[in-house]
Order: C-alpha cells, then sequence, then structure tokens
C-alpha cells in the first residue's frame, strides 16, 4: 500500500471493497485462530480417554468442518474484493495516464522513448496494482492477525512467546535492511527493461530499414548486449529476493527448534501456566499459533518489499503525470468556427531544443478560399509553419492570427476541428480502411467514405482488395504502397470537409497523372474554402492562386507561379532543376 496525489483518491472510490473485505479478512483471522485451540484439545483428549469416552470428537469435527466452510466462502469474498479493487485502480491509473498522454506536446514525445513511456502501462501500473491487492491483504494479515496470535501464544505460555519475540524481532530488522535494497535493484530492473522495450519497439518499427542494409547480425549484437544487461538486473533483483526468502526461512527453523525442545522440557516438567498445565495438546496449540503468526511475518516482510517496489514504479508513473501540460487554452475567446483567413505577421519561431530560429520573421496573409502553395529546399520550416497552424507549440500574441484573432486567443479544440491535415509520414491505424478514412466520425454514411476515397483517386485501388472497405490493414497500414497511404490520409482529410485544408508533401509518392486527377477534384470541392499545399514538386502547386516561397526560414517570395518564375531566382532554379529531371525520367519525377 502506498500513498501519492494520483493515487489516493482510489482510496475513497473503493473504500467499501476494502472495508468489507476487511471485515470478512477479519472474521477469517479469528475462526482460523480456533483451529490450533481444537487440535489441542483433541491431542490431550486422546491422552486422558475423554475424546471418544465422552463423544467430544463429533463436537470438534463439526466445529472444524464449519470453521472450514466458513474459511472458504470468507477468502472467496475477500479476494473479490480486494483484487477487485485492485483490478479496476490498474485499469482507472491507465486511464490517467493515457489521458494524460494526450495532452502532452509534440515536443514531450521528442525527448522520451515510446518503448520506456509503455513499461509505465504494463510493469509499474501491475506493480501498483499488486500493492493495492496484496498489500491490504499483508497490512490486515501482519497487525490483526498477527497482534491476535501472539495473544494467544502468551495465554498458553507466556516464556515461550517472549522468547520467539527475539528472533522474530531480528527478523523483521533484517527484512527492513533488505527492503532498502530491494526498492534499489527494483528500480534498477525497471530502468533495465526501459532500455530494451525502447531498442525493441525502434528496431521493430525499423525493420524494413534493417533488412535493406542488411544489419541483422548487428542487430541481434546490440540486442544481446541490452537484453543481458536486462538479464544482470533481474538476477541481481532475484538473487536479494531469494536472500531475504532464505533469511526468513532460516530465522523461522530458528524459534520453531527453540518452541519445540523449551515446549517438551515444560510438558516433561508439568508446567503450570495461568492455573493450567502444559499438557502435549498445549504445546501443539502453542505451536499452531506460532504457525500461524509465521504468516503476519511473512506478510509484513512481503508488505515491506512489495511497498518498496510499488514506491519506485509510483515515482516513475508520477514524473510521467507530473509532465508539464504545455498546450492549454488560457484567456481564449468563445469561437466554434472559423471562416479560414490566415495571417501571420512577422513571426519567429525556435523549437524548445533548438539553438536558433526555424522561421525568422516570417509574414504573409491567405485569405478565405484560397488556395495556396508553401515550397522550398528541404529545412525551409514548410512543415514547423503548419504545425503553427495547428497549435502544437505556442507563440507570442499576435504573430499569427486566424479570421484576425490571435491564434492563442481560439481554443485550439476549435482549431483543429475546423483543419484538415495530411501530415508527411501519413500514418495510418491498424482498422479497416473504412475506419481510417473516417476517422473523424463516430459514425458515417459509407458513401461519403467511397466518394472521400474516389476523390483522393482510391477507390479503384480498394476495389482491388478482397474485402474492399472492410479490409483491414497492418501496423501503420503495412499493407500499402506509399501512394496508397497518401492517398488514403487525403481521403482522411477530405472526408472531414474542414474550413482549412493542409496537405504536407502529401503526393509525393504519386506519379504526375493522378497528382493532377486529384488537385483537379480537390478545385472543384474545395471552392471557396482555404487550402494550403506544402509540396516540392512546382508541379503541385503551379496551378494555385499564389505561392509562398521559403528559404532558410524566411519568405523568399510571393506570387503565382508566372510571377515567380520572372521574379524570384530561387522559385526559377527550382523549377529548372525539376524540368531537367523531368527530361532524364521521361517525363515523370516519379518514374
Amino acid at each position: 500500500m502506498i500513498t501519492g496525489k494520483y493515487i489516493n483518491k482510489f482510496y475513497f472510490k473503493y473504500f467499501w471493497f476494502f472495508f468489507i473485505g476487511v471485515l470478512f479478512l477479519i472474521a477469517i483471522d479469528i475462526l482460523q485462530l480456533l483451529i490450533p485451540e481444537v487440535v489441542g484439545k483433541m491431542i490431550d483428549g486422546v491422552k486422558d480417554n475423554t475424546l471418544f469416552n465422552d463423544n467430544k470428537i463429533w463436537e470438534y469435527l463439526l466445529t472444524l468442518v464449519i470453521v472450514a466452510i466458513s474459511l472458504l466462502i470468507g477468502r472467496f469474498a475477500w479476494r473479490f474484493l480486494f483484487f477487485g479493487a485492485s483490478t479496476r485502480i490498474g485499469a482507472d491509473l491507465r486511464y490517467d495516464l493515457f489521458n494524460h498522454s494526450l495532452k502532452l506536446s509534440n515536443q514531450f514525445y521528442k525527448e522520451h522513448k515510446i518503448g520506456g513511456l509503455m513499461a509505465l502501462y504494463t510493469n509499474d501500473i501491475d506493480v501498483i496494482t499488486d500493492s493495492f491487492g496484496d498489500g491490504f491483504i499483508f497490512l490486515v494479515d501482519a497487525l490483526f492477525l498477527g497482534v491476535l496470535s501472539f495473544v494467544k501464544m502468551i495465554i498458553v505460555n507466556w516464556i515461550l512467546a517472549l522468547i520467539s519475540l527475539i528472533p522474530l524481532t531480528l527478523m523483521l530488522v533484517s527484512t527492513l535492511i533488505l527492503s532498502k535494497l530491494l526498492e534499489k535493484r527494483f528500480k534498477e530492473k525497471q530502468e533495465a527493461y526501459d532500455s530494451l522495450s525502447d531498442f525493441t519497439e525502434e528496431n521493430f518499427t525499423g525493420i524494413h530499414v534493417i533488412k535493406a542494409f542488411v544489419k541483422e547480425r548487428i542487430a541481434v549484437r546490440e540486442f544481446l548486449k541490452v537484453n543481458q544487461n536486462n538479464y544482470d538486473k533481474e538476477i541481481a533483483h532475484v538473487k536479494l529476493s531469494t536472500m531475504l526468502n532464505i533469511v526468513l526461512d532460516s530465522f523461522i527453523m530458528l524459534i520453531l527448534a527453540i518452541m519445540i525442545g523449551l515446549g517438551a522440557y515444560f510438558v516433561v516438567s508439568g508446567k503450570v501456566f495461568f492455573n493450567e498445565i502444559f499438557t502435549v495438546g498445549r504445546m501443539f496449540e502453542f505451536i499452531g499459533y506460532f504457525d500461524t503468526l509465521i504468516w503476519p511475518f511473512f506478510a509484513m516482510a512481503m508488505l515491506l518489499r512489495i511497498r518498496a517496489q510499488a514506491k519506485a514504479s509510483y515515482k516513475r508513473i508520477e514524473e510521467f503525470l507530473d509532465s508539464k501540460i504545455d498546450i492549454v487554452d488560457t484567456n481564449t475567446k468563445d469561437v466554434n468556427e472559423i471562416i479560414g483567413k490566415i495571417e501571420f505577421k512577422n513571426l519567429s519561431f525556435m523549437y524548445p531544443d533548438g539553438n536558433k530560429n526555424t522561421l525568422d520573421n516570417i509574414s504573409f496573409v491567405i485569405n478565405p478560399g484560397e488556395a495556396v502553395g508553401i515550397i522550398g529546399k528541404t529545412g525551409s520550416g514548410k512543415t514547423t509553419l503548419v504545425d503553427l497552424l495547428l497549435r502544437v507549440y505556442n507563440l507570442n500574441p499576435g504573430e499569427l492570427l486566424i479570421d484576425d484573432m490571435d491564434i492563442m486567443n481560439i481554443p485550439f479544440k476549435t482549431i483543429r476541428d475546423n483543419i484538415g491535415y495530411v501530415i508527411q509520414d501519413n500514418f495510418i491505424f491498424s482498422d479497416t480502411i473504412e475506419n481510417n478514412i473516417a476517422f473523424a466520425y463516430k459514425d458515417i454514411d459509407n458513401e461519403k467514405v467511397k466518394e472521400a476515397a474516389r476523390l483522393a483517386d482510391l477507390d479503384g485501388n480498394i476495389k482491388d482488395f478482397q474485402n474492399k472497405y472492410q479490409t483491414v490493414l497492418g501496423e501503420r497500414g503495412v499493407t500499402l504502397s506509399g501512394g496508397q497511404k497518401q492517398r488514403l490520409s487525403i481521403a482522411r482529410a477530405i472526408i472531414k470537409d474542414p474550413k482549412i485544408l493542409i496537405l504536407d508533401d502529401s503526393m509525393s509518392a504519386v506519379d504526375t497523372k493522378t497528382e493532377d486527377d486529384i488537385l483537379n477534384n480537390l478545385r472543384r470541392v474545395r471552392a471557396g474554402k482555404t487550402t494550403i499545399m506544402i509540396a516540392h514538386r512546382i508541379s503541385t502547386v503551379s496551378s494555385l492562386d499564389k505561392i509562398i516561397v521559403l528559404d532558410e526560414g524566411k519568405v523568399s517570395g510571393i506570387g503565382t507561379h508566372d510571377y515567380l518564375i520572372k521574379n524570384n531566382e530561387i522559385y526559377r532554379e527550382l523549377n529548372h532543376l525539376q524540368e531537367l529531371e523531368k527530361e532524364v525520367n521521361g517525363g515523370d519525377l516519379n518514374e
């Protein structure tokens, strides 16, 4: 059991689960302490011939049967309550993690690896879940059953009870010391597992690159190193856990030997305790109570161990949940819809981990309904420009306006609801083609999905699949070609029918004929709505209303294709190089 600002609420939320579970557990503890007493009386009854002569045997057997049935019912009940609550807490905590994950900025995910974050959802939450389920059991038994058993031992033989306290105390101190070391070992083990998860996830994601460069052996060698580190940390943790168990077993055997030796002496000498002679039956009763007391001490040791592990896991989860949410709405206006005017006013931007501006003093206006192209060399700041439109980073006041309103004063949900964005890497979900296209909607007419696919020139390809629109795509759309992924992403943005549509180099993997078909379809369905196309190919933007040329984060020129050919050297050079490439490839840049 642990406490913390992100988990204290669960003690209140599931109070009745824990409260009723504790009542059942206490009742079970009381009942099981009847067993040594009954067994002791049966042993003494055999010695003095009263067990069968007085028909006591049936009374004792009936008592044991009732206790056994009660234990069966009670143990089921407290297991259901404790483990049911702990499972619900695990689910709630995973929800909190996932909900927080969605609010974190792009910058956070640039700085943290996915494999390590996934370990929070698996290993760390499992450990915390155990601390609630097993933790409550260990705590109640350690306190209640331990105290009650020891009181019973004192009543039977106070000398043996006090003598047993000495090694039991030493056992508890040893457990505390080893538990501190165990917490450190567990933290190291979790960190090693993070590294293993990161490495494995990264290599699975880049498996095509590894195969293409024939680097399988190198990948295996590197995996062996990471795996060995994980193995070493696991073994170190297991060794310490085993040492703890050995220490506990040794102390228990020592105490048991002392109990039997001294108990036999008291039986033979006929010692009297609380006006009762210490008989063989009383000795077995005492040993029964001591045997019951062993579990609370084990429970205390396991509670300390599981708490140490849970504290280490909770620190990692708390650190994640404490991660600052950078993109928040402050001083926003009540805006539900936008028209589509965009204005950059002397905007300069540097990434949080950068050392120089990616965009420098950018100024231009995109009027509602315009189709605008953004072109420039690699690294000129094209993608950064549209990232800022989606407000995935914070800006200074007045640098970026939408419909003449500062973007920082518009709720980011409103901004993103009114923008359709086709990203460069065309992320595809492991779902049906239909659900990937209709991602923006919970329910949508199948005909609208097909229409969006036709506009993206994808419908013909989909019909070639065996299950058509119900075809389930592999992870990250592995079953699709590069061009098909791009067109599916375009269809996903088109079906949203946004006020502003942004296509970030979204036709680089399709041939020029397909590109022309898609562009013609977009002109028709996007009439009167703002469209922004980022591209490397001149052909993609040449027919748009205007083109913005970026160079090293600055605006180099703005105008139509013909104007820029005459007046912008960078654009003219790009056009010249692509014309030469087109001639070499026989008329298609994608050949």
